[in-house]
């Protein structure tokens, strides 16, 4: 298991594996503000400040590179979508990835010809237009369709969202449109496991799950930060923590919960347990970096690397496939 960490705020892309002694192995790339990324042992997608990248394992099983890793992603597509500040991202069963698209405040998927083609918008959204209008942000996937979303709130104005960061987050089923969920502070990252929709209460600094009867969040464990980006493998989550920002993040409930729980705001990972709330294992970034803003699960991959666009590795690492044709003569 590895694990793949995007920061918009750093313009990073972090792989976290383990090296052949067993211990913590980080890999690094720069891209420019990093933000939703999604994937497997064999491809990566991520959201870039106006492209949308696709990244190919370009290694056999069994085989490795540098002596030390079992996976080898390298950029083999950035689609040009513009700067529609795109956040979480879904591949669909077919292999396509979708995305929200918060600047326009729909879900999207990539179009050949244009920057996107919008596949859906909530019903409170009465135009598509270039105004982010209710923070369209988190994305749940269910069995390969894009099901849930979040948002900050339903206000149909520009900018709206700026004024409901404390109440105003909603989580809506795409397929019925209805509100399963509302009263929360800039919520994030829904995503179903084990038979529960879990979501981040960013705004309150709580990972919980949705309690479709009455429409509320249920807290399940408190993380010293503002909350966004989750991975669940079975019954573990990874959740990405980033410190409160100014005017954007602050004056939350949070700051009151990190009062409460009398402890410093982070920048990292948690691993949590979802049976007992238990924090099994973290990361913690200190310097430049404050922010993280998505991470998934890299299921059988033991340490990963990626190629960057700016070094020799990218003109000299060349891999073909070939399709042997053999004739018959008689």
């Amino acid at each position: 298991m590895s694990l793949a960490i995007s920061s918009y705020q750093t313009g990073r892309v972090y792989l976290v594996g383990s090296d052949k002694q067993g211990r913590v192995s980080f890999f690094e790339r720069l891209f420019e503000r990093a933000m939703g990324i999604v994937g497997n042992a064999q491809r990566i997608y991520l959201g870039g400040l106006y492209q949308l990248w696709r990244f190919e394992n370009v290694l056999r099983s069994n085989e490795v590179i540098h002596d030390q890793f079992d996976k080898c992603y390298v950029p083999r597509n950035a689609q040009t979508i513009g700067d529609l500040d795109i956040h979480e991202l879904g591949i669909r069963k077919n292999g396509k990835v979708v995305f929200i698209n918060t600047k326009y405040s729909c879900v999207a998927e990539l179009s050949q010809t244009h920057s996107f083609k919008a596949i859906w918008k909530p019903d409170f959204i009465s135009k598509i237009a270039p105004e982010d209008r209710c923070h369209l942000n988190g994305l749940a996937m269910v069995d390969g369709a894009p099901k849930y979303v979040t948002a900050v709130c339903k206000s149909d104005a520009v900018d709206g969202w700026r004024d409901r960061r404390h109440n105003g987050g909603v989580v809506i089923d795409i397929d019925t449109n209805e509100i399963v969920c509302e009263g929360l502070s800039m919520p994030h990252s829904p995503r179903w496991a084990n038979g529960k929709l879990w979501v981040l209460n960013a705004g309150t600094g709580y990972l919980g799950w949705v309690d479709f009867a009455t429409k509320s969040f249920v807290p399940h464990a408190f993380l010293p930060g503002f909350v966004r980006g989750l991975s669940i493998f079975g019954n573990t989550a990874a959740v990405g923590l980033s410190k409160p920002r100014n005017q954007r993040f602050e004056g939350l409930q949070l700051d009151a919960e990190l009062t409460k729980h009398d402890v410093e705001p982070w920048c990292g990972v948690q691993i949590i347990s979802l049976t007992s709330g238990d924090v099994l294992h973290w990361i913690r970034f200190d310097g430049d970096i404050s922010e993280i803003f998505d991470l998934c699960f890299l299921p059988n991959v033991r340490n990963p690397m990626m190629v960057g666009l700016r070094t020799p590795e990218i003109r000299e690492l060349i891999t073909f496939e070939t399709e042997l044709m053999m004739e018959v003569t008689s």
